[in-house]
């Protein structure tokens, strides 16, 4: 008994939290531009782990990229934001090609890159710095339009505590102390047709 009562109080949180691309009503989506909040996405499927050896960040054929899977994902997730909020969405992308190939598809507004969602995957001691810098940026990033941060697992771990799968947005709350507190996941189904 003593097991069971804090089981189903994670069990209602996940169900709480989450919400399908199927339906909007009611999705964390829907908090974007208002109330301080702000989604983290990892980028789209991206079959495999980090990066190939010898990869160079300016040279997408060195990396580790979307598949044609992904690609459909990244375009979906669009459709989703765009159906929720049109195309005045600021997005922000770590300059990894796996992602600004997933804020591009969204097509969703233009894509700034913000090296501070870079992935520190392979340099873990960069870890901290690009978390703080991070942190800066967002103690006054603008909330009052959407605001989508496409990034790694790794730096959404590091911000948040969470883990995000490939297409999942991780929605945020930027607290009046600093802090950060995730209030919902967004998960992209794969469109599997080809």
């Amino acid at each position: 008994m003593r097991y069971l009562i804090p089981a189903l109080l994670m069990l209602l949180s996940c169900l709480a939290g989450s919400a399908t691309a199927a339906s909007h009503s009611g999705s964390p989506l829907s908090l974007l531009g208002s109330d301080q909040h702000f989604a983290m996405l990892r980028h789209a499927l991206a079959p495999g782990t980090g990066d190939p050896a010898g990869f160079i960040v300016e040279d997408c054929a060195t990396q580790r990229n979307l598949d044609d899977a992904g690609r459909r994902q990244a375009a979906s997730i669009g459709t989703m934001l765009r159906e929720m909020h049109g195309n005045e969405i600021a997005v922000y992308s770590s300059r990894w090609c796996r992602c600004l190939d997933t804020a591009r598809l969204m097509d969703v507004g233009p894509v700034v890159e913000l090296p501070s969602l870079n992935s520190f995957y392979e340099a873990r001691e960069n870890q901290t710095a690009q978390t703080e810098a991070l942190t800066d940026w967002l103690a006054s990033a603008d909330l009052d339009r959407p605001l989508i941060l496409v990034t790694h697992q790794v730096n959404i771990t590091a911000l948040v505590g969470e883990f995000a799968r490939s297409g999942e947005l991780v929605i945020v709350e930027r607290r009046t102390d600093g802090s950060f507190s995730v209030v919902g996941k967004v998960t992209t189904a794969l469109d599997d047709s080809g």
